[in-house]
């Protein structure tokens, strides 16, 4: 059940608790599990790439690179995103809108982006089983589809263009807005 609960806590925002110097959540009956999966959290990263950009971080935290989204009508919007930052989080700040249902636990695929180019696309790593089945259930996908919340802000990735696709396979009804969770 702990662990269960866990999962379904974003990846953020189960990082911030079991990293806070006052985390005493406890099971009972399960101490030595408890300690372990804390211990494993609080080592771990939660998200793929990012695990690997929080071993390089210092000077190139404080670096952003351009990125452009362009929605189902064409319109443009170019965003200054901090390298190690995931899109989806950067189209949340910036009130772009990619819905991120599950705000970036790849558990949906709402969060669906089309790289527009493809020298960008393959400076991508490759995506993960977990993300390619998640991307299975995306409406319009294409042989450049990605989840916006795996892709990472790193300096290669400067200049790289995401189309947000005309629709999600969400339950959201038609002209519906999505509001960061």
């Amino acid at each position: 059940m702990f662990i269960s609960k866990f999962h379904q806590l974003s990846a953020h925002a189960a990082k911030r608790i079991v990293e806070a110097p006052n985390f005493t959540w406890r099971i009972p009956y399960l101490p030595t599990v408890h300690d372990h999966y804390v211990e494993t959290l609080r080592r771990e990263s939660f998200c793929t790439e990012a695990a690997k950009l929080d071993s390089e971080e210092g000077s190139e935290a404080k670096q952003k690179i351009n990125v452009t989204f362009v929605d189902k009508d064409g319109e443009e919007t170019n965003i200054k995103v901090p390298v190690g930052m995931s899109m989806l989080e950067a189209a949340h700040e910036n009130d772009i809108e990619l819905e991120g249902a599950c705000e970036g636990s790849l558990a949906c695929s709402t969060c669906h982006v089309i790289v527009m180019d493809v020298d960008q696309y393959n400076k991508l790593s490759d995506p993960t089983d977990e993300e390619n089945d998640m991307l299975d259930l995306a409406f319009g996908l294409t042989e450049m589809s990605r989840l916006g919340c795996q892709i990472i802000a790193k300096p290669e990735l400067d200049g790289i263009r995401l189309a947000i696709p005309a629709a999600t396979r969400n339950f959201a009804v038609d002209g519906y807005k999505p509001k960061p969770h």
